[in-house]
């Protein structure tokens, strides 16, 4: 993809068809954060199918994002080992098969094993696909293409419940976990064909005290995070998980910072730019998360809705994120980041307020609309943040930031998550213990506890927001100086030549096929 203007720095690696070499990547990431929201509505179904208890099902959401969480933090040192089209078809691979354990699970136990498979798939996708963006686009468009790529990470959450509702109404929770097989079926066709391999394989050597420290500290604190909704927060069990693993990654950190050759750099914290953009994204997913988890409930629970209902009236939200997501990389591409942060954060306050104070006699219009000025703020924010992380860091340090943001999003993702589930249940006995009897009214005070929690986390990230500097247009989207085109633009024909084949040894002319290795 090369620029008409000269004077503009062109893509480190040139390829035909950008997007096309991206849109295997796009199909795993929709389906594994699809995935993530889309069984929230069809719990009930799978309690009832399994004779498991609805706390013990959570653990099909909860421990799919343990796995991801686990997998994520090695996903940069196996971009600099293996091809990333072997990469991704891996994930795919993993997801599909996954999926179709899960469709035919007889069993919670089998049903579980599935969704473990499939969070492998995602934990290598979605840092894959964001550290691709800066190689395969223009520093200039580099805004644009994260735009799309926010696209894929919101809107498919966002568009989970309607799309799980539909299905389950139609037949069965089988065919959820079906569609979740057919989009990892169609990303494996188009990564076979287009996906093309940027990333030069220096094979480092793997440390394993890391690898332990990683697996034991990322994973306690989600595993620790997701048995609270069951156990409380100050039982043995989840305290216990919580310190091993807020003990370990403080001990991964200090170790990643002595190596020569870390799994993850951590010196991507030494640039301002990326601080406080990656606080911003995870804030902003965090909002996401807790309103998408805790609304579909109470459209169910509080205002009495079927389920096939609740998923369209969940849709508008959806469009709303879609339409958002498409324009703000644009946004940031013309003004950069903090203007975009400040009013998507500003939105997403006044959306998670109006939620507070919805009832069971609110008008469902007054509900969707609340839920729809949130769903506008979150897009808005989510991309220019996002890119603005990332073009803050040295190209050598790409891969590690996209690797950190994502494994962040989704740590951060399940403490919501169990946050939100807890402030639920504290809500609803607080009602109960005021001597509240009507249950829609129970449900409907624990659900204000739960948007009250998404208020504070839009509060705080309108507070980070307005830390963000304002750029240079001339450094708008690019993290460089403008001196640094000239080399940006040698790094992109030099690696043009390090575009591997499918086995990572031969190199290929991208610019001209814009194909797969």
């Amino acid at each position: 993809m090369t620029s008409s203007n000269a004077k503009l720095p062109r893509a480190r690696v040139e390829v035909a068809h950008p997007y096309l070499a991206l849109m295997g990547l796009y199909c795993g990431g929709f389906a594994g954060m699809y995935s993530e929201t889309a069984l929230n509505i069809a719990l009930p179904q799978l309690s009832l199918a399994f004779g498991v208890d609805v706390s013990v099902m959570q653990w099909l959401v909860v421990g799919y994002m343990l796995v991801i969480g686990v997998v994520l933090p090695f996903a940069s040192l196996l971009m600099k080992w293996f091809s990333a089209r072997k990469l991704t078809l891996f994930a795919l691979g993993a997801f599909l098969v996954g999926a179709i354990v899960s469709a035919a699970a007889p069993s919670f136990a089998i049903a579980f094993v599935g969704r473990a498979m499939q969070g492998i798939g995602t934990g290598l996708v979605l840092p894959i696909t964001f550290a691709m963006v800066f190689e395969v686009f223009p520093l200039h468009k580099v805004g644009a293409a994260m735009g799309a790529s926010a696209l894929v990470v919101m809107f498919a959450p966002a568009i989970g419940p309607t799309l799980a509702g539909a299905l389950v109404g139609a037949g069965s929770w089988r065919l959820v976990f079906a569609s979740f097989a057919v989009m990892a079926l169609v990303g494996i066709v188009f990564a076979w064909k287009f996906e093309v391999n940027p990333f030069k394989l220096t094979k480092p050597a793997i440390d394993a005290p890391s690898v332990a420290l990683s697996v034991v500290g990322f994973g306690g604190v989600v595993f620790g995070a997701g048995m609270a909704s069951s156990y409380g927060w100050t039982s043995p069990v989840v305290l216990g998980a919580l310190v091993a693993g807020i003990a370990c990654l403080a001990l991964y950190v200090c170790r990643q910072l002595s190596m020569e050759v870390p799994v993850i750099n951590m010196r991507i914290f030494s640039h301002q730019g990326f601080r406080v953009g990656a606080v911003c994204m995870m804030v902003n997913f965090g909002i996401t998360l807790s309103a998408m988890y805790i609304l579909p409930q109470f459209y169910q629970n509080g205002m009495l809705l079927a389920v096939a209902v609740t998923g369209v009236v969940m849709l508008p939200s959806g469009i709303v994120n879609a339409l958002m997501s498409m324009i703000s990389g644009r946004i940031y591409d013309r003004i950069g980041a903090r203007g975009p942060a400040i009013c998507g954060f500003g939105l997403s306050i006044v959306g998670a307020t109006a939620l507070l104070f919805v009832t069971p006699e609110s008008p469902l219009a007054y509900v969707v609309a609340c839920h729809a000025v949130m769903m506008l703020g979150v897009p808005l924010a989510m991309s220019p943040c996002q890119t603005h992380a990332l073009s803050s860091l040295p190209r050598e340090l790409s891969t590690d930031g996209s690797t950190a943001l994502n494994t962040m999003q989704q740590v951060l993702g399940a403490v919501c998550t169990a946050v939100a589930t807890s402030l639920l249940t504290a809500g609803q006995a607080s009602y109960v213990a005021a001597g509240g009897a009507d249950a829609t009214l129970v449900f409907t005070q624990g659900s204000h506890w739960g948007f009250a929690f998404a208020l504070a986390l839009a509060v705080i990230g309108f507070a980070c927001a307005l830390r963000i500097k304002v750029k240079k247009r001339a450094n708008v989207g690019t993290g460089e100086v403008a001196a640094a085109d000239a080399a940006a633009r040698a790094a992109a024909k030099a690696s043009t030549a390090n575009v591997a084949t499918g086995d990572g040894s031969s190199p290929r002319d991208a610019a001209k096929s814009g194909a797969r290795a």
